[in-house]
């Protein structure tokens, strides 16, 4: 496939976002005040989903999952993880609800919530929305939170990164996601993905390929501290990405 024609299919691609959004956006706000958190859930993910196929449909980006074992299956009703997962893509944010027999609760920051119609949407449902400049104000929220999120059945997901990482590289892990799990005797599950293969970061350029999201075995808080409990998930995500993606990384890894 021509360059010139990933480029249209990727234009049609975010007029299909675009389109679908406007009428599922407004009608979870216009709706909201009459449905329960789990309906606003179920309506949004199913935008989510429409947005998440559209890819394949017309981008051809397509996904290979590896390790689903590793989490708890959908009739495992007080299978409580967390999930800390490499952040290189828009397309895994869609993904993930897709993937996990489980709903999910996202950490994100608050701008996005200025999002027309994805935001205002985002912002009726029962998630983490924090502002990262007030990190003491943000981590509170996101402990009470996770906690209430967790006895509710839903997974908390949070990318220790913080930010998108261009393909190839790597960013500060940050212990939010080991800590949270320490203080409510969760496990961690660790996720590897490589969709900058096929959707960079910064980019509206979408690339027909296989994305592919290996999940790891949930690794347990019991008497680990949070920087040291990272470094077991960093240093697994790292190798997975190496593995899945070698020809990113032709640099030897720090």
């Amino acid at each position: 496939m021509t360059k010139a024609l990933s480029v249209v299919r990727s234009i049609l691609f975010f007029l299909y976002m675009a389109i679908t959004v406007i009428p599922w956006g407004a009608t979870v706000c216009i709706c909201a005040p009459f449905l329960t958190a789990d309906q606003i859930y179920t309506w949004c993910i199913n935008w989510v989903a429409l947005a998440h196929h559209g890819s394949g449909w017309i981008c051809g980006v397509r996904k290979r999952v590896i390790g689903l074992e590793n989490v708890p299956s959908a009739q495992d009703a007080k299978g409580a993880v967390i999930l800390a997962s490499k952040h290189q893509s828009t397309w895994e944010t869609f993904a993930f609800p897709v993937v996990m027999p489980h709903p999910l609760a996202y950490v994100f920051k608050k701008e996005l919530l200025y999002v027309p119609f994805f935001g205002w949407a985002m912002a009726r449902m029962d998630m983490i929305h924090i502002d990262r400049s007030k990190r003491a104000e943000a981590w509170n929220k996101v402990a009470a939170q996770g906690k209430r999120l967790s006895g509710l059945g839903k997974w908390v997901i949070m990318f220790p990164e913080g930010t998108r990482s261009a393909r190839g590289s790597k960013g500060t892990y940050k212990s939010g996601a080991t800590r949270l799990a320490i203080a409510n005797g969760v496990p961690v599950v660790p996720i590897a993905v490589d969709s900058a293969r096929c959707w960079p970061r910064k980019s509206f350029w979408l690339k027909p390929g296989v994305v592919t999201i290996s999940i790891g075995k949930p690794i347990s808080p019991v008497g680990r501290e949070p920087e040291e409990m990272m470094r077991e998930i960093e240093d697994w995500i790292e190798a997975e990405m190496r593995r899945l993606d070698p020809e990113a990384y032709v640099q030897p890894q720090a």
